[in-house]
């Protein structure tokens, strides 16, 4: 009887045991990735934590580092040289002929491009070796805002990266408050003095010029960075000249030596980097022109 009784013990011991290792068994773990989408529509599935990134844009790589994961960047550009740690970060070549066999060996996550300069074959290239393409086109400052929040989603940061876009958006709005009421001037943009290229149609910097309370003489000429004639620059008659700064590019072209703009000492330079890159600093381009166009 005592051998029954300690027999059952033991089964009830037994199903304790069984029932405390069901309740303690570790559960199959969640999906791994995650499938997103890009700004060309394309479906993108990304690990759910991204910690090795490649960026093939400088303007990409300012807004990754704005967003809070500056620290993930194994792999840049020859042109990515802000902020100044993106110095330090590994190159693979620059924006049209990245090295393939370089950012494949830093073993990304993902690799970061801008339509405005990349190319489809090297990114079906990438995609061949499992790594994830991310293409990024923000459409103006409020574009730029909104992939900010987008980049905090993705990369887990979404304090900061809202925090800035909230800045940005902020900022923008008052530069639109203090032009609002002002008289718009004529602008030309000039991109290179020889051969005279300006912004065209397509360009971001068209819009930034219209939100700064001017208006672009280019504003209608197809393209985003046109080649224009010395005929066509002179009947413009601009009475605002914005030069990108750069070395080949610190005076107006001999054409505009009549026009409103020179007769009036209404001659600007801004840094080439912030007026050409759809990036975080397009903002400070932004209050820098309402500054020239509105004293």
């Amino acid at each position: 009887m005592r051998i029954i009784e300690t027999a059952k013990f033991v089964l009830i011991i037994l199903v304790m045991i069984t029932a405390a290792c069901d309740g303690a068994r570790v559960e199959p773990e969640g999906p791994v990735v995650r499938t997103l989408t890009d700004d060309l529509g394309r479906s993108v599935k990304l690990p759910l934590r991204v910690a090795r990134i490649v960026s093939l844009a400088p303007s990409v790589t300012e807004m990754i580092f704005a967003a809070g994961a500056g620290d993930r960047l194994v792999g840049v550009t020859t042109y990515c040289n802000y902020p100044e740690a993106a110095k330090a970060i590994e190159k693979v070549g620059d924006t049209q002929t990245p090295n393939i066999e370089r950012i494949i060996a830093l073993k990304p996550d993902v690799v970061f491009v801008s339509t405005a300069s990349q190319l489809e074959a090297f990114m079906q290239t990438l995609e061949q070796q499992n790594i994830a393409v991310y293409v990024t086109d923000p459409k103006g400052i409020d574009g730029l805002a909104e992939n900010l929040s987008t980049f905090g989603r993705l990369f887990g940061t979404e304090t900061t990266a809202d925090r800035l876009a909230g800045e940005l958006k902020q900022r923008a709005t008052a530069v639109n408050e203090q032009v609002k009421a002002r008289l718009r001037p004529k602008v030309f943009v000039q991109i290179s003095n020889e051969p005279l290229f300006t912004i065209g149609k397509e360009a971001f910097v068209t819009a930034l010029v219209e939100r700064a309370g001017g208006e672009s003489v280019s504003r209608e000429v197809p393209t985003a960075f046109p080649k224009l004639s010395k005929e066509t620059a002179s009947a413009m008659s601009p009475e605002v000249i914005i030069l990108s700064d750069s070395e080949d590019n610190r005076e107006p072209n001999e054409v505009f030596r009549n026009s409103p703009a020179l007769k009036n000492g209404r001659v600007y330079r801004i840094n080439a980097d912030i007026i050409s890159r759809p990036g975080p600093r397009l903002v400070d381009a932004l209050e820098q022109i309402a500054g020239f166009l509105h004293q």
